[in-house]
């Protein structure tokens, strides 16, 4: 197989080759594992997005399956998210179910051509602020779309909008039901239990389960998915192509390619954590087009917009999974659930789903990224917040719109600022000595790598050559900031997550030589904090000399590793 043909099978034909009974079997536990925390999460997205549940599962069922069998990934898991919660909310809210439908196919048809195009790493030209800020918004609206659930209020429709949502349960708040409430309160803890102690023990089944046991046995008085919906309806759903017609269309493009941006986004970061997870590396622009041709095929079959799921990814990394054939059974086994277990789902209670979409807002808020954009300068803490407020606000397209075209003047106003004009004086060129490497000798134990103009959203997955090579690198890697004339907050986390993989590694971080707008930045967002004081040198000349420190400490450890493990040896003669 050449190199090119194999640039663009998806993961599981690749893996194929060498399958055996050995991976069958921890890919069918992995699967079934994942199903099962699929299901309530499938019917919470379905439900808070303002459809029927059956429309969660049928897009699992269908896009988990072909994200799985045409995807670039290894062990990524497809299937509705709450990312999509707010969009398919407001399109169907204005255009109705079949614009919804009409819309994601759109997205799919853009998915695909990125992914054709090569344009998979184009979603690298999101600045983090945007992806912070409207991740931010979304797990705000997500959980303020489960206030009724989770504490049971009485009501008959609740406002697409936020301040009138909010202003809504105010008037309700006085029909809140204890018994739902509780079960929320009950679902919660169990769940962040299970995250705390017992990673391995999804928290998502044990409260579905659990909470639907619970109700049925002892006739608990709370809402049901039977009691609202009327059930999941039994057998597969029917084939049917939604009405396509030119001015329909030309108002979803809008729409279609924030599905599409969104959803490109989400699934190559879920695509980040399964190759950590895995260790592995996916294909960006196969992903792109499985991904795409999944939102193609959902809504034949009522199906939601889909995209790469994090969190259920990281649960079927955890459970095993080997091969995307755990992502084909993760589907099959939402399959037979809705075959054969249908009228047993209709008594699972609606304040369980809430806890756990609450849970899902809470995990996908990005809430530990806040400290850190708000070391950054003034003008990310603009882009982020100002995403952030217009996402609850106004709406998610109208949110990235303008944060991106904020991020892009920031852009310019960052790259205009390093532009200068100075005389070259004799004290320059004496100065300029410490940071020239021509005549400086690299010792064996440190590499030196450069980064060379400015360092900012876009460019930030230079670095791979680097994290490619991690493994045969020497002891100490040395990061010359010299030539680098400007870093942004996108930047300033790409060089973070460079020392966090190389200190993983064993190994050690220097950075050197950065200029007034990069040390500045890094000194806002104490990035000390990230490699150490001592590790952020002047110069070259810096570096090399604390290279040949950390050099040194490192020798008399093992040293002394040595010696103890000798003594030892001796003690026990």
């Amino acid at each position: 197989m050449t190199p090119a043909l194999a640039a663009w099978l998806p993961k599981s034909v690749l893996m194929l080759r060498d399958y055996d009974r050995h991976k069958f079997l921890s890919d069918l536990i992995a699967g079934i594992t994942v199903g099962l925390v699929a299901l309530p999460l499938a019917m919470a997205f379905a439900i808070a997005s303002g459809l029927s549940p059956q429309a969660g599962l049928y897009c699992a069922i269908v896009t988990g399956f072909i994200i799985s069998a045409l995807g670039g990934s290894k062990t990524q898991i497809g299937g509705p998210t709450g990312a999509f919660v707010v969009v398919v909310a407001g399109i169907v809210a204005k255009f109705g179910i079949e614009g919804l439908f009409v819309c994601t196919m759109m997205a799919g048809v853009i998915l695909v051509l990125l992914g054709a195009t090569g344009m998979g790493t184009a979603v690298k030209y999101f600045p983090r602020p945007v992806v912070i800020g409207f991740t931010n918004g979304i797990a705000i609206l997500i959980a303020s779309t489960q206030i009724r659930d989770f504490f049971g209020l009485q009501m008959d429709h609740v406002p697409g909008d936020f301040f009138h949502r909010m202003e809504a349960y105010g008037r309700a708040w006085h029909t809140i039901s204890i018994p739902a409430m509780t079960i929320s309160l009950a679902s919660i803890v169990v769940m962040v239990v299970c995250l705390k102690y017992a990673k391995k023990i999804p928290g998502a089944i044990l409260v579905t389960f659990g909470a639907t046991g619970l109700v049925y046995l002892l006739r608990v008085p709370v809402e049901t998915i039977g009691t609202r919906f009327g059930g999941i309806p039994s057998g597969l759903p029917t084939l049917a192509i939604p009405p396509l017609h030119y001015e329909l269309v030309r108002q979803l493009f809008s729409s279609a390619f924030t599905v599409a941006m969104l959803g490109a986004i989400e699934s190559l970061m879920s695509a980040v954590v399964s190759d950590r997870m895995s260790h592995d590396k996916h294909n960006p622009n196969v992903e792109l087009i499985g991904q795409g041709i999944a939102n193609i095929v959902s809504p034949l079959f009522g199906g939601l917009p889909a995209t790469g799921a994090i969190a259920r990814t990281a649960t079927n990394v955890r459970a095993g999974a080997k091969t995307p054939v755990a992502g084909m059974i993760h589907a099959l086994t939402l399959l037979a659930i809705v075959l054969f277990a249908a009228p047993l789902v209709k008594h699972v209670p609606l304040a369980a789903l809430a806890a756990i979409l609450m849970i899902v807002a809470y995990n996908m808020g990005e809430w530990s990224e806040i400290p850190e954009i708000l070391r950054h300068s003034k003008a990310d803490i603009a882009v982020w917040l100002l995403t952030m407020m217009l996402t609850v606000v106004t709406d998610l397209t109208f949110a990235v719109e303008v944060g991106m075209v904020l991020a892009a003047l920031t852009f310019i106003r960052k790259v205009s600022r390093t532009t200068t004009v100075t005389r070259v004086t004799k004290d320059y060129v004496a100065d300029s000595q410490v940071h020239i490497l021509e005549g400086k000798d690299i010792p064996e134990y440190a590499t030196v790598y450069r980064i060379h103009g400015p360092f900012l959203f876009g460019s930030t997955d230079k670095f791979s050559e680097i994290l490619d090579s991690l493994g045969a690198l020497p002891p100490i890697v040395i990061l010359r900031l010299r030539n680098m004339t400007a870093v942004d907050a996108t930047g300033l986390a790409a060089i973070r997550e460079l020392a966090d993989a190389v200190h993983a590694s064993g190994r050690s971080l220097i950075l050197c030589g950065a200029r007034p707008q990069p040390a500045e930045l890094m000194r806002q967002s104490e990035f000390e904090r990230h490699v150490g004081a001592e590790n952020i040198c002047v110069s070259v000349t810096d570096a090399l000399r604390r290279a040949e420190e950390v050099h040194g400490v490192r020798v008399l450890s093992a040293e002394t590793r040595l010696a103890a493990v000798v003594v030892g040896h001796r003690d026990n003669k």
